[in-house]
């Protein structure tokens, strides 16, 4: 299969990879797992960016392999890409380990009271506590979160 693009769109295509590669190594960097399932790919091509007009966004590094310039890596729309998904992954983490984590209390108190009246419909009432964890985040952030170490709120 050929493929033909543009400077424009394997600049792109380039700014994608990296993304990507910033996803897959999570803070655990190029020697995660996920993160070397994608490294020959990613090296190929880093490697067909001079052919492709854009040498000025590969560069090679301590290590010998090529790496994004820094001109990428600094680039804001792709820093804000970055940080925007970080920021949504936070979000969508908290809400959904702290409505499983009510979730898994108020079936485990049901379960110790002996059950009585209906069972827990857990998918919907999951799906009510995440929506006031949501309501509560998005008119106070974090500001009504309390952390008690050690202790059960």
């Amino acid at each position: 299969m050929k493929v033909t693009f543009t400077a424009k769109e394997y600049a792109k295509l380039l700014e994608l990879v990296w993304l990507g590669m910033q996803a897959a190594m999570g803070r655990q960097g190029p020697d995660k797992t996920s993160a070397k399932r994608y490294a020959d790919l990613e090296q190929k091509l880093y490697d067909m960016a001079t052919a492709q007009g854009c040498a000025d966004m590969v560069t090679v590094g301590a290590d010998g392999r090529l790496m994004m310039s820094e001109k990428v890596e600094n680039d804001e729309r792709l820093r804000k890409a970055l940080g925007d998904y970080d920021n949504d992954t936070f979000w969508h983490e908290l809400v959904n380990r702290m409505a499983d984590r009510d979730l898994a209390a108020e079936q485990a108190r049901h379960h110790a009271g002996g059950g009585g009246g209906p069972p827990i419909n857990a998918d919907m009432r999951l799906k009510q506590i995440e929506e006031a964890y949501w309501d509560e985040f998005e008119k106070n952030d974090l500001a009504n979160l309390i952390f008690l170490k050690g202790g059960r709120g």
